[in-house]
């Protein structure tokens, strides 16, 4: 398995991207399919609440979706770069204290190999509703997102030689480019790319459904 980039030719499934950010990732996501298909199996085990730990089954099944992906991004990265790179993971949608806090992101990155450069440079301030189950009026923007986030600065130091954020899905980009500007302030000129196990996808429903014969 290696990192497709997002190209010209799929930027526009991700709207809030701009045209000079360099986003990679592994797997493909079908929106609305649950867990239909491996990929997207592996995602809803990876964001199974922690609520959820000892009041419903198959909570196991997180913990093996953690190491599996950090399996596949150390097959995946560059040794190169994560020798000198810096693991940034998106900050889940629930404040350090929440019942829900997940700090899944950070384990993937830590499982990834020993000593890499894991940070959480930016953390959630304040608990919202997670994206992949919150309606469409109530997804934050990149400036709500932004108020929400704050940099941990006693993480600054020593800056940064080149930042990976990393996250699960890449849906419209609206975490990545509000991460994005967060961090090209506080480190300016450091370069910034995405990295995501999965992009979403919205499969065309004409293409499995059944016509009648002419």
């Amino acid at each position: 398995m290696s990192f497709t980039e997002v190209d010209e030719l799929i930027r526009g499934d991700h709207s809030a991207l701009n045209a000079d950010d360099n986003c990679i990732f592994l797997r493909e996501y079908k929106a609305n399919a649950g867990y239909e298909g491996e990929t997207n199996s592996l995602i809803w085990n990876l964001k199974k609440k922690p609520s959820e730990r000892y009041v419903k089954q198959g909570y196991e099944y997180k913990a093996r979706s953690i190491r599996r992906a950090s399996g596949e991004l150390r097959a995946a990265l560059s040794a190169d770069w994560l020798d000198v790179g810096t693991l940034v993971p998106i900050p889940g949608s629930k404040a350090v204290g929440h019942p829900d806090y997940d700090d899944r992101m950070v384990q993937v990155c830590n499982g990834i190999r020993p000593n890499l450069d894991v940070r959480s440079l930016v953390v959630q301030t304040k608990s919202t509703e997670a994206s992949h189950t919150a309606g469409d009026g109530q997804r934050l923007s990149v400036e709500q997102l932004i108020e929400v986030y704050q940099l941990d600065e006693s993480l600054a130091d020593p800056p940064p030689k080149s930042i990976g954020i990393f996250d699960d899905v890449l849906t419209v980009g609206r975490h990545y480019r509000a991460m994005h500007t967060i961090l090209s302030r506080r480190f300016p000129g450091v370069p910034i790319a995405g990295i995501f196990i999965a992009r979403t996808i919205h499969p065309n429903p004409f293409d499995s459904a059944d016509f009648p014969s002419l």
